[in-house]
């Protein structure tokens, strides 16, 4: 291998590590990444900052920056805290239907919106609502986290590696409807089970405490009702126009910053307060990565690894997406699945190059970037953020916990995906 090509990967090597460390904001370790990357190409001569431009993808970024915004307009309204109220009322205090509709709330609701906001805003409320009933949270809290990641993957928009994925495919809205909602559908369903049978005996709530949720109002949540039913009709109409984007040839980007701007004029925020929303570092933090794999690929490193995986075309190709989906939920399961999935991309489409039909493996990929992550307590960022949250109260969710509840459930999802992919492999070549 080249000089250069040595090089760019000490840079994104140094920069993985670096962001799993999580001792130095990762965008910084990304940004610091990019740049490197781009001096070391202007010195050897492999990559240039034109060449790093059209490495980052702009349909991702579009897309994400849309959809960012909704849920920025959205958050203030009190529309999440009214769905957990609502959840909790209509349960009347049994902690396994409060279970099972607060995991069902998340996850669909994570399917649309990004699963983080869903849980920074829902699990504290979740923790409030434990506490009326006297049980411990967190069972309720590594429920909710698992089917945000678990119901991301159902579509387009529900998880960034999906994002990235369809973008670099030319996978539709309707593609994850049919070949990927119902995969989620199913592992959700067994990871429900699997999870209430785990936390059966601490789903034990005394009688006389559950009078107390049956009486919480939700509507004393909603801050908002107004500019909660404009936006969720933005969002409506968002989801109906991907449905329609390839009749109307819309861009998946365009379809959400559409969908933005008319949320903005229609509801008419403080604008600073709502661009203070937005999780800018995340958008710097994708940028970076494409940049850091774009000059991978210039430096010829991506193309030594598709050459060293020629040998793999005598492997069934079904059989190549299996591996596909446990080596990369292994590798989710312990880094951030952004940068694997945006270094995933090219390998993919290099196998294509090289006479491999490619679709399936998309799928194989959108299956293990999304189950993966629910495997440890640093699997995702929904994960670590009910970590820390739970740490306020009396049952602090720690890795030993998570490994007894959520890697069981990671490996047998992972195990029910490719055993439906497997099945279903002659759907995924269409």
């Amino acid at each position: 291998m080249t000089l250069a090509g040595i090089l760019s990967i000490i840079i994104f090597l140094a920069s993985l590590i670096l962001i799993f460390s999580e001792k130095i904001n990762r965008s910084i370790v990304a940004i610091t990444g990019a740049v490197m990357m781009v001096l070391a190409g202007k010195l050897l001569h492999f990559y240039t900052e034109t060449q790093a431009l059209a490495a980052v993808d702009f349909n991702t970024l579009g897309l994400l920056l849309g959809m960012m915004i909704l849920v920025a307009l959205l958050e203030p309204t009190g529309f999440f805290q009214f769905l957990a109220v609502w959840a909790a009322r209509l349960s009347k205090g049994r902690p396994i239907i409060l279970l099972v509709l607060l995991g069902v709330i998340t996850m669909v609701v994570s399917m649309f919106l990004n699963n983080v906001t869903t849980i920074v805003l829902i699990a504290p409320l979740t923790i409030l609502i434990c506490e009326i009933l006297g049980t411990s949270p967190a069972a309720f809290l590594i429920t909710e986290a698992i089917l945000s990641d678990t119901g991301g993957v159902a579509t387009l928009v529900g998880d960034p590696p999906n994002i990235i994925i369809g973008s670099a495919a030319g996978l539709s809205f309707n593609d994850f409807l049919t070949h990927s909602l119902p995969v989620v559908l199913l592992v959700c369903l067994t990871a429900m089970i699997m999870l209430i049978l785990f936390f059966r005996r601490e789903l034990v709530v005394q009688p006389e405490k559950r009078a107390a949720v049956a009486g919480l109002n939700p509507a004393e949540a909603l801050d908002d009702k107004k500019n909660a039913i404009r936006v969720l009709i933005v969002l409506g109409a968002a989801i109906l126009l991907f449905i329609l984007s390839n009749l109307l040839d819309f861009s998946a980007s365009m379809v959400g910053l559409l969908a933005a701007a008319v949320g903005l004029v229609w509801v008419r925020p403080d604008i600073n307060k709502t661009l203070a929303r937005i999780e800018w570092s995340v958008l710097f933090f994708f940028a970076a990565l494409f940049v850091m794999v774009g000059g991978l690929d210039a430096a010829g490193v991506l193309n030594s690894i598709v050459h060293l995986l020629k040998g793999i075309n005598s492997i069934p190709p079904v059989w190549i997406g299996v591996i596909i989906i446990w080596v990369v939920a292994g590798l989710s399961a312990i880094i951030d699945n952004i940068p694997i999935t945006i270094a995933m991309v090219p390998l993919i489409q290099g196998l294509g190059a090289g006479g491999l039909d490619i679709g399936p493996l998309w799928w194989a990929l959108v299956f293990g970037a999304g189950f993966g992550g629910n495997g440890t307590i640093i699997g995702s960022s929904a994960n670590i953020i009910v970590a820390t949250l739970s740490e306020r109260t009396h049952t602090p969710i720690n890795a030993t916990l998570w490994n007894k509840r959520g890697l069981p459930v990671m490996l047998v999802t992972c195990a029910v995906a490719s055993v439906i992919y497997v099945l279903a492999y002659p759907l995924y070549l269409n």
